[in-house]
């Protein structure tokens, strides 16, 4: 079934949005643990990029042979993992430590708004195949 294809690219890709946004969480939350610990660098998980290129022109596209196939999932969502990387200390000031509780404060918030997005959008499609497996009703 072609809508069936199309529903589960949906799903795999809310699926590992998700996923992502969880390994951000334990991120950012491991920045606040460690606020007050001196020469802690400050670590950023950042993932937009690679899942965008999953899906763009120059990154993994699948190629529909026909025109009227419903578009594929594309073939490496499984293999976006995300980066993370350290802010080192480079004013060499204080006590090395690179996280700004402000800033951790604010991506704690943005992720936790895509997160709760994320998922509101999971429960939409699952609401659509309920309403569909119903009948209509």
């Amino acid at each position: 079934m072609p809508g069936i294809q199309q529903f589960d690219t949906t799903m795999k890709l809310l699926q590992k949005v998700l996923d992502l946004r969880t390994k951000n969480q334990e991120v950012i939350g491991s920045n606040i643990a460690n606020a007050e610990t001196p020469g802690y660098a400050a670590q950023t998980f950042s993932f937009e990029e690679q899942l965008k290129s999953a899906f763009s022109e120059n990154g993994l596209r699948p190629v529909a042979t026909q025109s009227n196939h419903f578009p594929l999932a594309p073939a490496g969502l499984e293999q976006v993992s995300g980066t993370v990387s350290a802010k080192k200390d480079t004013a060499g000031l204080g006590d090395q430590n690179t996280v700004s509780m402000d800033q951790e404060m604010l991506k704690l918030s943005e992720n936790e708004i895509l997160y709760e997005t994320a998922v509101t959008m999971l429960n939409k499609k699952l609401s659509q195949i309920k309403y569909a497996v119903n009948g209509g009703a």
